[in-house]
């Protein structure tokens, strides 16, 4: 195990028939940080976090947690948290009770729910919205409650799969800001994964890039910002040239 690591990922390999979806992937992760993994639809990125979760089994490799192999632990005791792209949260509750469900299901005492889930809706600047079914929400506040209900619980480890990507571009922004603000205040160590290149950059504390089911890890930010192949060059570049009322750049 790397030294002051929280998790520690060695050459996971995975294949569905005769199609490879992972390859080698070999990674850390630092506690209370958050690991940007950027990536194209179908390079590998939803499988990767599965087998975190312990949804699907990997063909070799393994995953250490504080220097405990958990590889092949349930997913009931992986204590990980997979935050999907559409907030699934119950129809039939209220806000507070959705977000209230997972303490419940452990039988936390009822004045530490009650405490536990108002800190939450305050943080989350969903305090007015405590009492209204999920259906009354906009999108953008769906997915905080959504959000809220994979904190509350406190996982070792949160994997958020493109969750802001069905939402418009402004809440979008918001929810970027929002994840960083509270990502500081619960002390959450994540994994975060998107297709959008600055989402990675403002979401994530580390860097890292998937092609074809080969992940790359970053030393630093400016590792990933100097690399040719991250796409930030290219992508500046092509910004640069509206400011200067160039249009025929390659995007």
């Amino acid at each position: 195990m790397s030294e002051g690591s929280f998790l520690d990922v060695r050459g996971l390999s995975k294949a569905f028939e005769a199609e490879k979806v992972l390859e080698g992937v070999t990674f850390t992760l630092a506690e209370r940080q958050t690991l940007s993994v950027l990536g194209r639809s179908g390079c590998g990125k939803t499988t990767l976090l599965k087998i975190l979760a312990g949804l699907h089994e990997p063909d070799g490799g393994s995953i250490l947690r504080r220097g405990v192999d958990i590889t092949r632990v349930p997913v009931e005791r992986r204590d990980v948290v997979y935050l999907y792209q559409e907030p699934l949260l119950f129809p039939h509750l209220s806000v507070f009770e959705n977000l209230a469900f997972g303490l419940r299901l452990r039988h936390v005492e009822p004045g530490r729910v009650r405490n536990d889930v108002t800190r939450m809706l305050e943080s989350l600047d969903l305090a007015d919205q405590r009492d209204k079914a999920p259906q009354q929400l906009s999108g953008g506040q769906r997915q905080r409650v959504s959000f809220g209900r994979a904190l509350i619980v406190s996982p070792s480890l949160l994997l958020l799969d493109e969750p802001f990507s069905s939402l418009d571009a402004e809440t979008r922004t918001q929810m970027q800001a929002l994840f960083k603000r509270v990502a500081a205040l619960y002390a959450i160590t994540a994994i975060f994964v998107t297709h959008d290149l600055k989402e990675a950059l403002l979401v994530g504390d580390a860097m890292a890039t998937i092609r074809s089911g080969r992940l790359k890890a970053y030393p630093s930010k400016k590792a990933f910002v100097d690399d040719p192949e991250s796409g930030v060059g290219s992508e500046a570049g092509f910004w640069e040239s509206l400011k200067d009322g160039r249009y025929d750049q390659p995007v």
